[in-house]
């Protein structure tokens, strides 16, 4: 998946309120889907700022996890926010993982796959890394469907903007529905591939809480936000006010639905 100039990662800061405060509690429910025993070795690829690490700190009592992202601002955020002597953090590509072959028991990814421009490529760097018999897993929001927060965004984008259809993370992003997710992580030679929708739900307290992340500039949606004119995101706002299902005390309760997949490297080597 080719990259777009408002594909901006680079500030924690500015990534946890827009999409980053919910990615933890998605973590939350991979890791305990994956099911990986005590004391493993794991490796999490584009750790970001490091949502699915500390998941698998808080959860899966790992015995030590290396987080790799290619952003300098993501890396220094994580460093310094987990400071558990069980995790360390690497700059590094999800194409060329900084692992030996087979050294990790559990090889897994965050909301990271459809931004790299060769998965098919990433899923082999990640199977590569896998011990015989470890799981590689990973998990990407559900932009057509059920990730309310974007929907609402993109849907009134493109009826003020039509050219805005291209930008859509639900048009762009073909990989993440679940037979796209089931034939990739087949195709790299996993086995046992299964794919599971995870919902958490996503209250807003008011629409500024559901507003402001989006001129943070982190990332698709965010960066064409901050591409408009004023006027223009203005009218932007108001026609996205109007659509959300806004209660009587002012909050919003929207879903946010992520694609999981896991599968396994086979025993043979």
């Amino acid at each position: 998946m080719a990259g777009h100039p408002s594909d901006t990662w680079a500030s924690g800061e500015a990534y946890e309120p827009y999409v980053g405060r919910w990615s933890r509690r998605v973590a939350d429910e991979f890791v305990q889907w994956l099911s990986v025993s005590a004391d493993k070795r794991w490796l999490d690829v584009g750790c970001g700022t490091g949502s699915l690490t500390e998941a698998v700190l808080d959860l899966a009592e790992p015995a030590g996890v290396l987080g790799v992202d290619p952003s300098a601002g993501y890396i220094s955020y994580v460093r310094r926010r987990i400071e558990d002597g069980r995790a360390s953090f690497e700059l590094g590509s999800a194409l060329s993982l900084p692992a030996e072959d087979r050294s990790c028991d559990a090889v897994v990814s965050g909301l990271v796959l459809n931004f790299v421009p060769d998965v098919a490529r990433a899923v082999a760097e990640m199977m590569r890394v896998a011990a015989p018999g470890g799981i590689v897993g990973a998990y990407v929001w559900d932009y057509a469907g059920q990730m309310q927060l974007m929907r609402y965004f993109w849907d009134a984008a493109v009826a003020l903007d039509p050219s805005a259809h291209d930008l859509d993370e639900g048009v762009r992003f073909q990989l993440c529905r679940p037979e796209p997710l089931r034939e990739l992580f087949r195709g790299a030679g996993l086995v046992d591939v299964q794919v599971q929708a995870i919902d958490v739900p996503t209250v807003f307290r008011d629409f500024d809480d559901y507003w402001e992340p989006f001129l943070g500039g982190q990332g698709p949606a965010p960066g064409y936000a901050m591409s408009l004119a004023e006027e223009r995101r203005s009218a932007l706002s108001r026609r996205i006010h109007s659509a959300l299902p806004i209660a009587e005390d002012g909050r919003i309760h929207l879903t946010a639905r992520a694609w999981a997949v896991k599968g396994r490297r086979t025993t043979v080597t």
